[in-house]
């Protein structure tokens, strides 16, 4: 595929799962199911707006690396272990994308790669050549 870019987090998961972070074709940015950085302390295991906002937040250089940014995100996937706390998911998400407002889902799936990650979210995003 012609104008393909592939932005990679450094994660050695990436070449386990045979993925990348980023994949930008043309005008199209995908990225990857991308779960917070748990610090244990501005990040908790069982907080789902921190995780959320730390996902977003993160994502946010991902966008700018690839020549978008948050305001041309046009759809998000949220996963989360507990529907019940999706309030605070959707607080951080309106955040950075009250005013955006990208068509989005949420569900609620079982389990994650790892128990402490409660919220996991993949963004579709607009890139202006």
């Amino acid at each position: 595929m012609s104008n393909r870019l592939n932005i990679s987090s450094g994660s050695p998961f990436e070449d386990t799962f045979g993925y990348c972070r980023a994949v930008k074709t043309g005008n199209l940015l995908e990225i990857s199911g991308t779960v917070a950085l748990i610090d244990g302390e501005k990040v908790g295991a069982d907080d789902f707006y921190a995780q959320t906002y730390n996902i977003i937040e993160r994502i946010a250089a991902v966008l700018e690396e690839a020549g978008s940014s948050i305001n041309d995100v046009v759809r998000t996937r949220i996963f989360t272990t507990d529907i019940s706390q999706n309030l605070d998911i959707a607080k951080a998400h309106a955040h950075f994308f009250g005013q955006v407002k990208p068509t989005t889902g949420i569900y609620e799936i079982s389990a994650l790669i790892a128990p402490q990650y409660k919220v996991e979210i993949e963004f579709t995003a607009w890139v202006n050549e």
